[in-house]
């Protein structure tokens, strides 16, 4: 954790229909000085689309090296890479190269559209890569719902993802902007 983070406490109760999976997670977030709500809330959102007991948040914003989550098998070869936002292309090969399965979460409207319009004919040659898109509503809907000490319900449903956590609720349809040739199991 870096050192001149804002630490929040989350516990979230997953609901993913989609994939039979049902738990409970006790999290901790540190939040960079230069990372938003919004962005840190895009970055709890991606670990209950892929919550596992291995998926761990990276050191992200202060190490480059690292992802945003990465879930990890035993002998540590990385099963899944996940960044939040706007990676730059090598990051993003590098990463395809380097983990079975590849997840950025875009989000910012007209920013993240010009991203993918920039690298889309880069990004469409890499087999492993999955990119998805937040609406912007839905992006500021979950930065309503940061608090340093959160107690979340996500239900996730057909594609369909509910957040709550007290009077504040976010309801996110993801864009999916490119889909992996090769699904990564769960």
């Amino acid at each position: 954790m870096a050192s001149n983070a804002t630490i929040f406490k989350a516990t979230i109760q997953i609901a993913d229909m989609d994939r039979h999976y049902y738990e409970d997670h006790a999290l901790t977030l540190a939040r960079h000085p230069s990372e938003t709500d919004e962005r840190m809330m895009v970055r709890l959102l991606a670990f209950a689309l892929h919550a596992h007991e291995a998926l761990l948040f990276g050191r992200g914003l202060s190490n480059e090296e690292e992802p945003t989550l990465w879930q990890k098998d035993l002998t540590g070869a990385i099963d899944l890479w996940i960044e939040v936002g706007q990676p730059d292309e090598k990051t993003i090969r590098q990463a395809c190269g380097r983990a079975k399965q590849v997840c950025i979460y875009t989000y910012g409207g007209r920013g993240a559209d010009q991203w993918w319009e920039n690298n889309l004919a880069t990004l469409a040659r890499l087999n492993n890569l999955s990119v998805m898109n937040l609406p912007l509503d839905a992006s500021r809907a979950l930065a309503q719902l940061a608090q340093p000490s959160m107690q979340l319900l996500c239900t996730i449903q057909e594609g369909q993802i509910w957040l709550a956590g007290g009077e504040s609720r976010a309801h996110i349809a993801l864009t999916i902007l490119k889909s992996s040739s090769t699904p990564f199991g769960h």
